[in-house]
């Protein structure tokens, strides 16, 4: 299990221990690696986190595309993440973190996007030292490339990595971290495995209408009934649900694996226009060739 921390080399190691590093241990005995700053930034209020936990939802409209801010604001460098920026709103994301006073250190993926272009590489080419993240299953090209069970820390904060394939076969879902110095409730984002009332399609990019049944059967629909969840997309006007209301009334993960199944196949719909667009572009996850 990776653990990602982002660290200042001015550091004393006292405080490396306790703040920031990069884990990449996988496999070796008694190593005990590094670690990430993890930011949070929340547009709800919680118990014990209300002063440390900044969260923003913002929305490209687009592709009805979902961006999440996060950063950890009582950390002195007020580390922060995106999840899953639009490259059309890069500017009025980087602005807003600006003005918050954050410092970003990741621009994150949930996976390779069909519906528009990530924006990575913008990201990257304006903001120095900021890390782009998506999975290894993926088969993009990413700084970091992550898999079941790694971390990614922003402050004091971190993001646990679940594998949710079944939409493509590299989406991934973050989920705030256990502990009573977390985010209370739990948030999952959850990329397009598991919208609101819905889930995304299975019909291209390696997509598995039995994988994404039981990838969010097993590592979404298990986490707390209160968990809080942010899809990367939405059609309707909903912005946020919970796993116990999906569980109750999502209209097609509800239903018994088979009628899944026949549900997806039968969808019918049409080619994504940005596909041919987007998906090459994203593949390299914004690390992109200048030759």
């Amino acid at each position: 299990m990776l653990q990602f921390r982002f660290i200042k080399a001015s550091l004393l190691a006292s405080k490396i221990l306790t703040h920031s590093s990069i884990n990449f241990c996988r496999g070796v005995p008694n190593c005990k690696g590094f670690r990430i700053l993890r930011s949070q930034m929340g547009s709800f209020s919680t118990s014990s986190q209300s002063s440390k936990f900044l969260f923003r939802q913002l929305f490209e409209k687009d592709s009805s595309t979902y961006t999440y801010l996060l950063a950890d604001v009582s950390h002195p460098e007020k580390p922060a993440l995106l999840i899953d920026p639009v490259d059309k709103t890069v500017e009025r994301d980087l602005s807003l973190i600006q003005e918050l006073g954050l410092k970003l250190i990741y621009a994150m993926n949930t996976h390779v996007h069909a519906d528009h272009v990530t924006g990575t590489g913008l990201i990257k080419g304006k903001v120095p030292g900021v890390k782009s993240v998506i999975s290894k299953a993926s088969g993009s090209k990413a700084d970091l490339l992550v898999e079941q069970g790694d971390k990614i820390y922003f402050g004091d904060l971190f993001l646990e990595v679940r594998s949710t394939p079944g939409h493509t076969l590299g989406c991934i879902t973050y989920v705030t971290g256990d502990g009573s110095d977390q985010p209370q409730p739990k948030m999952a984002f959850t990329g397009d495995a598991l919208l609101i009332r819905g889930c995304g399609r299975t019909d291209f990019q390696g997509g598995s209408s039995e994988q994404l049944y039981n990838s969010v059967h097993s590592q979404i629909f298990t986490l707390p009934k209160d968990t809080l969840i942010y899809p990367a997309h939405d059609y309707k006007g909903f912005s946020v649900s919970t796993v116990g209301e999906e569980t109750l009334y999502n209209p097609r993960l509800t239903k018994d694996e088979e009628t899944f199944k026949n549900i997806m196949t039968n969808l019918n719909l049409s080619y994504p226009k940005m596909m041919d667009i987007a998906v090459p572009a994203n593949l390299v996850c914004g690390i992109q060739s200048k030759a």
